[in-house]
């Protein structure tokens, strides 16, 4: 039976080389876990700027915005950079499947991104976050249909939502139409009802589901300030955990520190659970209910000779 796991760790405030080598720290205890598949949080290489408001007021946005939206910029990765090399070449050494959460530079616009790694191929697919939530929005750029892969690996067939996404109930039906038997969830949220909302997704989708999260200390302990936080309280404090499809927690929630959580599964567990609830099979209606997906990349500009 295949093992899987969620690494909760947080990016370094050293930025992305720094935070690319305490995940590449993980390769000895990726292998000798045996995980056949590891997912890791939103936004990890990039970071996830929480409590930064980039200068922005409603009506207008101040030169110091910009700079720190420029050094954002700079610590995005490209997918063609020496960082997504790097992670390939971990997925190779540890023999493991790999689902990662970045900020992905593509033109002049930044998106929040799960990039899918494969031992034997590398890279092989990306999902970009469709809906960025609040103030996201005014850094990263939507996703598109095009951008909703299932992909094979040793431990099942994987598909990924980003944080909030996993909230958009359409967004869930067409990824169970696609037959996943592993929900990724790579996150920053941390409070319980998040805990509520992945045993949610395990029990409708009858699937496997691995939520990572980014874990952070407090402000106190980075030496920074944020507006309206509690300076003692941690940015993030995790809740990594992998749920099984009745909803049951067969690993974590981790909280408040770095590491591996794993649980070996059983893809079997996913035939009996949809006995008596299949959301896209004998439950669903599709005389009364039907969803149209859209999977068409969409450009700004097309040129036709």
């Amino acid at each position: 039976m295949p093992t899987i796991a969620a690494l909760q760790i947080g990016s370094s405030q050293s930025g992305k080389a720094e935070t690319l080598a305490n995940m590449l720290a993980f390769a000895g205890e990726i292998t000798s876990s045996g995980a056949q598949l590891v997912v890791m949080p939103e936004a990890l290489l990039g970071g996830y700027p929480k409590g930064e408001i980039f200068g922005t007021r409603l009506g207008y946005r101040l030169p110091e915005g910009r700079e720190r939206f420029a050094a954002y910029f700079a610590n995005a990765v490209d997918l063609d950079g020496p960082e997504v090399k790097a992670l390939a070449k971990l997925s190779s050494q540890t023999n493991a499947s790999l689902v990662v959460g970045v900020i992905e530079r593509g033109g002049s616009t930044l998106y929040c991104t799960a990039l899918f790694f494969d031992p034997q191929d590398g890279l092989v697919a990306k999902h970009r976050k469709l809906m960025p939530t609040g103030s996201e929005r005014l850094i990263w750029g939507q996703g598109d249909g095009s951008t909703l892969p299932v992909v094979p690996t040793a431990a099942g067939k994987i598909g990924a939502a980003i944080c909030w996404e996993n909230h958009m109930p359409l967004l869930r039906t067409a990824m169970y139409a696609k037959g996943l038997d592993i929900w990724c969830a790579p996150t920053v949220d941390e409070r319980d009802i998040w805990q509520c909302s992945m045993r949610h997704i395990a029990h409708e989708g009858r699937c496997f589901v691995i939520s990572a999260c980014q874990v952070q200390p407090s402000p106190n302990d980075l030496g920074i300030e944020v507006e309206g936080w509690d300076a003692d309280r941690p940015l993030i404090r995790g809740g990594s955990l992998i749920a099984g499809p009745l909803g049951d927690v067969l690993a974590g929630p981790c909280f408040n520190e770095t590491g591996l959580v794993t649980a070996e599964i059983d893809l079997a567990e996913i035939v009996r659970a949809r006995y008596d609830f299949d959301p896209v099979g004998h439950y669903a209606r599709p005389d009364v209910f039907s969803l149209t997906v859209d999977e068409r990349g969409k450009r700004a500009v097309s040129f036709t000779e």
